[in-house]
């Protein structure tokens, strides 16, 4: 398991993942938004109108019952608002990221 950021346009929140997830963020979290979200039965609850709402915690939820059932993924810590002039943790600095 490895650690990544994740935001929806709020505080970055850090999750632990599945390795091949974190090596390949940006693809797993394009398919969630452009394939899953949009065409999957089990989005239906996602799908108001002409409107998809989601934010980290559904990709996580995604990943956890689709995707990798036996390897879930674990909220970790919020890390705040990346603008708040907060630096950070160095732990984190590093980790990939991607922002919905």
């Amino acid at each position: 398991m490895k650690t990544v950021l994740l935001s929806a346009d709020g505080p970055w929140m850090a999750y632990s993942v599945p390795d091949c997830v974190a090596d390949h963020l940006k693809e797993y979290c394009i398919e969630f938004c452009d394939g899953w979200l949009r065409t999957s039965p089990d989005a239906a609850k996602y799908r108001m109108d002409d409107l998809i709402r989601y934010d980290e915690s559904d990709f996580i939820e995604y990943l956890n019952r689709w995707q990798f059932p036996e390897e879930p993924s674990e909220f970790l810590e919020n890390l705040g608002f990346p603008d708040s002039g907060r630096a950070l943790p160095e732990a984190y600095r590093n980790c990939p990221r991607f922002n919905f």
